[in-house]
């Protein structure tokens, strides 16, 4: 199919791309990747009046990184923050989840923060942003604001973006000492959205002994779901039992059926997977090879 007609802009610059926004409202649809957006609109599961396309705003294309985190700018690609050394040491996390979308090609064109926006709740990124308390920096006429990832979901493709803002970067916390991150998915074929994915967040303490663990789930609920398991292993060894904590998530996982898993399968998904990224955040935090 042909996606439906629309007005077209290429803005150069964050200002000009905000005054636009706020002329359009509602009738205005941000173009970056595009890996989402343009399956959308061929579709006609979307149909704007007018697309600002960002791709010009070169000061939006950047990876940084310092003591406190990642910062990923609008049009930084999937690949690139993958690939690039110092958000791999920062925060590990975003490379183990990051190859796991999709395919190479999409990586290459796709944005980290467009999948962000996108609100896609089988979508990696998502998931990883809440598990890790990051947050999303919006752009508008009336100035910026920073939304938290706990507040930025609120459905299924549904953000708390407004019409006439738009997401400028993403923030992603660095990796604290001790501490280690893992990340596993099941898919029906290599590069299909997952049927159940898991990130895991475990700290330890100088003992290395568990004093937090948390895990996210992707394609189990409407939004990306964060369970927090400490109260389960708390005080364990880092190689110590963890069944605990993947009971808590069994019973505390409630999946809709879909024609790719029913609710059963989905949960059992959800409580092996946490089993796995538990055991191997556990060890890397511990200095231990998985």
């Amino acid at each position: 199919m042909k996606p439906p007609a629309f007005e077209y802009s290429r803005p150069e610059s964050v200002v000009e791309a905000v005054t636009l926004l706020a002329e359009l409202g509602p009738d205005g649809k941000v173009l970056a990747g595009g890996q989402s957006l343009i399956p959308l609109l061929s579709m006609r599961l979307a149909t704007p009046a007018h697309l600002l396309d960002i791709n010009r705003i070169a000061e939006l294309d950047y990876v940084r990184c310092d003591g406190g985190g990642v910062r990923a700018g609008a049009l930084a690609r999937h690949a690139g923050v993958e690939r690039d050394a110092g958000a791999r040491s920062t925060q590990p996390l975003l490379s183990q989840a990051l190859r796991m979308v999709a395919h190479p090609t999409i990586r290459n064109r796709g944005t980290t923060l467009g999948s962000i926006v996108h609100a896609d709740p089988a979508g990696e990124m998502p998931t990883v942003l809440c598990l890790l308390g990051g947050s999303v920096t919006v752009a508008a006429v009336s100035g910026r604001r920073i939304i938290r990832a706990e507040d930025f979901f609120l459905g299924p493709l549904e953000s708390a973006l407004r019409p006439d803002e738009l997401a400028i970067e993403v923030f992603f916390p660095a990796l604290s000492r001790l501490s280690g991150t893992a990340f596993e998915e099941i898919s029906r074929r290599h590069g299909d959205y997952a049927m159940c994915g898991v990130g895991a967040l475990v700290c330890l303490d100088e003992d290395l002994r568990i004093t937090s663990a948390r895990a996210g789930y992707l394609s189990i609920a409407g939004t990306p779901l964060v369970l927090d398991l400490t109260e389960a292993v708390r005080g364990r060894t880092f190689d110590g039992d963890l069944s605990g904590a993947v009971e808590l998530a069994r019973t505390a996982v409630d999946p809709a059926a879909d024609i790719h898993a029913s609710a059963d399968y989905r949960r059992q998904l959800a409580a092996v997977l946490t089993h796995r990224t538990l055991c191997s955040a556990a060890r890397t935090a511990a200095g231990v090879s998985a």
